[in-house]
């Protein structure tokens, strides 16, 4: 397993990640066990997860996946083996049962999210933390667009807040650096330029979804991760299992994420299903299953730190896993460009 500095931090995180969002959900508790004693054998030392999480996310199974590693470290006592990412919640509707509402980036949230996280996991400190997604009104769970807000937006908690918070929990011990999520190049360089001119520790990752189906990282964030050392921590790298080819031509396999739960349709359109089909048949003419395909090209960007891979069976992950162990070659890059340009970004 290759090991990759986490942003300017001196923090060694694996070039694949555990996702963790099905547990609790889709999978057992016995089935994380499994599946975490099988990351740690592989060499994977970075497991991602958050509050919000199981996903959907709904009250009674809101910080189920945080309880599910806690009880794996109480009972295996490895915790100084994994590199430990969470997130907080922002605000929206979807999440009203996590603390009342209570989901803006205040000190007081900020410090009682973490608390909570820390419990939960069994644990005294997080290695990664990040604000889930923007507490302001922009561009993203697939929007491609920024639209302004229909009406001023009140009551926002001023950044310099959140960002002072945050090195106060670095400098307590309680996080050893923090990072942002579904962010956009304006917001994180709003965060960085703060950061320098208030002389406080900059965020060392963005987690945003990439995919074959989704390279909107590549517009602004990728320069951006070159020139601040703030890189991605690439999610979604499958785009719900869709790039596997499982879901062509209306397939809806039992038990399958969005077979399941069929509200997760950001990656059906008439234009992801054709670039889907395209990426499925060009892995075949490479000798490949479409999953490494897609999972190789993620690892083979330059911007990505860490790809986190979920799963919900173990066979999965173990294919999955072998990803990073798979070279494409320039042959290979050039036709998945010419696809890319046929099909650009069909799923924001």
């Amino acid at each position: 397993m290759e090991y990759r500095p986490l942003g300017n931090s001196d923090i060694q995180v694996s070039k694949i990640c555990l996702g963790t969002m099905t547990w609790g959900e889709q999978n057992t508790q016995a089935d994380a066990f499994a599946q975490m004693g099988y990351a740690l054998e592989q060499g994977v030392n970075f497991w991602d997860t958050a509050e919000l999480y199981a996903v959907p996310p709904k009250p009674d199974t809101y910080g189920a996946t945080e309880q599910i590693i806690g009880q794996y470290f109480k009972q295996h006592g490895c915790r100084d083996q994994v590199i430990l990412a969470s997130k907080i919640a922002g605000p929206g509707e979807f999440v009203n049962h996590i603390r009342e509402g209570q989901t803006r980036f205040t000190r007081t949230t900020i410090t009682e999210a973490l608390e909570a996280s820390l419990t939960r996991l069994n644990t005294d400190y997080l290695d990664l933390y990040q604000l889930h997604w923007p507490e302001r009104h922009t561009n993203y769970f697939g929007q491609l667009g920024f639209t302004p807000p229909s009406e001023p937006e009140q009551h926002l908690t001023p950044l310099v807040e959140t960002l002072r918070t945050l090195s106060d929990l670095i400098k307590a011990g309680k996080i050893r650096s923090y990072g942002l999520s579904n962010e956009t190049p304006w917001g994180a360089m709003k965060v960085i330029g703060l950061c320098e001119q208030l002389g406080l520790p900059k965020p060392v990752s963005i987690q945003n979804p990439y995919n074959l189906l989704n390279r909107t990282y590549e517009i602004g964030l990728a320069e951006l991760a070159y020139r601040e050392q703030v890189d991605c921590l690439a999610y979604s790298p499958l785009a719900f299992g869709v790039l596997t080819g499982k879901y062509l031509n209306g397939q809806r396999p039992e038990q399958a994420r969005i077979t399941l739960f069929p509200r997760f349709d950001r990656y059906f359109s008439p234009q992801a299903d054709a670039a889907t089909e395209a990426y499925v048949n060009l892995a075949g003419d490479l000798g490949l299953t479409p999953t490494h395909l897609a999972l190789a090209y993620v690892n083979s960007r330059s911007f990505v730190t860490s790809n986190i891979i979920g799963a919900t069976t173990l066979t999965q992950l173990a294919e999955n896993m072998v990803s990073h162990q798979i070279t494409l070659t320039d042959e290979a890059l050039s036709a998945i460009e010419t696809i890319h340009q046929r099909y650009p970004n069909p799923s924001p």
